[in-house]
């Protein structure tokens, strides 16, 4: 009987999950129930043996009728021999998104055989063997998952032999074919990767090329006529491109130029369906690739309209458990730290809609929670667009200085430790920036010193010349502390407010302050300013 080794360990460091530690389950190697083998030998001893009453006669029928129905019990017996291999561990692996892991593991015996089984079914996807820490080579598990595999060391793809599984004779199939065409390609892309070829002999190479690749997308596709529900043929949609028609004329004979935008929106997921899960687990990390460039591509960066792409998306993924969490975890992941500006709003929707609801409970515990909710709280206390927080801090002189009270059209709220070394980089830059822009912008500069110590608040301002800012110290607050009020948990941090303490801009390069004033100012013109300078912020 060939035997199986126990143990299952991840292929690959764990993915990363920000502060989600274990986000999706860890499949392990569990013990196998009764081996068909053993039925066998029990139905030989039964058959062989003196039944002295009809009593013992049933209670031995029903007894092997039991055991034979418990080796049959198996989600999944992929059975493979190769040439070359013997007397090692194998491991059974298979992709999850961006990540792999390993599922299984069997012995190999003396004749290149072995096998993997279990209860639990295989999810459909790409997996892989692995043999000294090295992936020897991918098959699909589809439908069907009692097959078996049979091939050489010396080639895996060529000489495979598949039985008992259409998928896996269309995946070697094509791979056969890629390969064929790939060395029939070879002289054509030489000549491509030479920059000194002439530009007719390099068009005329692209267009060979092209014809090559045509004959693999035309085998990809009747594969996909003929066989759409096997995982090879959603694989090989899943990279076929939809094609956008030309724009249609309007009534008054102009051409519609929002028309192709509308179209590929609506047409974008027409070779990939969202609520696959086999599409998860693909060499490729597509689905989130497939997101990303869905947002990215077809919609301009701001939070309402992506919130409103976003949950177009969510649900149609929601059809399938699967996609659905790893649809929704992949945009938290994706707008947790966004690096456009303004974006993180987006985070907190999702929060709001899909992890406040209790909607990803099947799949988040507690601590999870606990954590992602944590994030979004603190995001949603300084987002852009959001009234910030009043503050009010004692200066050097034990005052009481008051945020709100800035009667500037602009408000800079600057956070700083006076111990920090990128703070003693930025704060001389916006020093600079604020001296030649005070009048121009009217705008005002309310630092917030974190360090206790009013010694060190004072010599910082002296060498930083702060003397223009209104300076308070953090920890003397009559508020609560500056950190449950604004997303600050980096120094320095940066917050605009404008003239009624709206929060405007934040967390960019000092640097960039220029280049944002101006553009803010050109788009926002300002009210007549009253004598003396500034707007009073409504409310103070």
């Amino acid at each position: 009987m060939l035997k199986r080794a126990q143990s299952s360990k991840f292929l690959s460091k764990k993915p990363k999950v920000w502060t989600l530690k274990t986000i999706f389950e860890r499949k392990h190697v569990t013990n196998d129930p009764t081996g068909l083998l053993i039925a066998i030998e029990s139905k030989s001893l039964i058959l062989n043996g003196i039944f002295n009453d009809m009593r013992s006669y049933f209670f031995a029928f029903f007894f092997f009728i039991t055991i034979v129905s418990l080796a049959q019990n198996k989600a999944y017996n992929l059975q493979f021999k190769v040439d070359g291999w013997k007397d090692t561990t194998v491991y059974l692996g298979h992709y999850y998104s961006e990540s792999t892991y390993l599922r299984d593991t069997a012995r190999i015996n003396g004749q290149g055989e072995f096998f993997f089984d279990g209860k639990k079914t295989l999810d459909r996807g790409v997996y892989f063997l692995v043999l000294n820490k090295v992936k020897m080579f991918e098959f699909v598990v589809g439908q069907d998952k009692d097959f078996k595999l049979e091939t050489n060391s010396a080639n895996y793809v060529k000489d495979m032999k598949v039985t008992g599984d259409i998928d896996n004779q269309l995946f070697f199939a094509n791979w056969r074919t890629s390969m064929a065409l790939q060395e029939e390609a070879d002289p054509f892309t030489k000549i491509l990767k030479d920059s000194t070829t002439a530009a007719d002999k390099r068009n005329a190479a692209r267009e060979q090329v092209n014809k090559i690749r045509e004959k693999l997308l035309v085998q990809q596709r009747d594969i996909i006529s003929k066989h759409p529900t096997t995982t090879s043929a959603i694989l090989f949609k899943s990279s076929q491109e939809v094609v956008v028609p030309d724009p249609p004329k309007l009534p008054n004979g102009k051409t519609d130029s929002t028309f192709q935008l509308r179209w590929y929106r609506a047409h974008f997921f027409d070779n990939f369906n969202l609520a696959d899960d086999a599409l998860i687990r693909m060499p490729q990390p597509v689905y989130s690739q497939k997101l990303n460039e869905y947002l990215d591509k077809l919609y301009i960066p701001q939070a309402d309209t992506l919130i409103k792409a976003i949950d177009k998306l969510v649900s149609v993924a929601k059809k399938n458990q699967e996609t659905y969490k790893y649809t929704v975890f992949t945009l938290m992941r994706k707008f947790q730290e966004p690096e456009i500006m303004g974006l993180d709003a987006v985070y907190v929707d999702i929060y709001d809609k899909y992890v406040a609801t209790g909607e990803m409970d099947f799949w988040m515990n507690d601590s999870h929670k606990k954590n992602v909710k944590e994030y979004a709280e603190r995001l949603r206390t300084s987002l852009i667009g959001k009234v910030g927080a009043n503050l009010v801090m004692q200066d050097l002189n034990l005052q009481p200085k008051s945020l709100h009270a800035m009667k500037n059209r602009f408000t800079i709220l600057f956070i700083y430790d006076p111990d920090c070394g990128h703070c003693k980089k930025e704060t001389p830059k916006l020093v600079s920036f604020f001296e030649q822009n005070k009048t121009k912008y009217d705008v005002g500069v309310y630092a917030v010193c974190l360090d206790s110590s009013l010694v060190k608040m004072k010599k910082y301002i002296t060498e930083m010349k702060l003397g223009g800012f209104t300076n308070v110290n953090g920890p003397r607050t009559y508020t609560k502390p500056y950190n449950q009020l604004y997303d600050a948990v980096t120094t320095p941090s940066m917050f605009i407010l404008d003239e009624n303490k709206k929060i405007i801009g934040k967390k960019f390069p000092t640097e960039n302050l220029e280049n944002f004033f101006a553009n803010y100012v050109k788009y926002h013109p300002a009210s007549a300013p009253k004598p003396g300078g500034g707007t009073k912020p409504k409310g103070s």
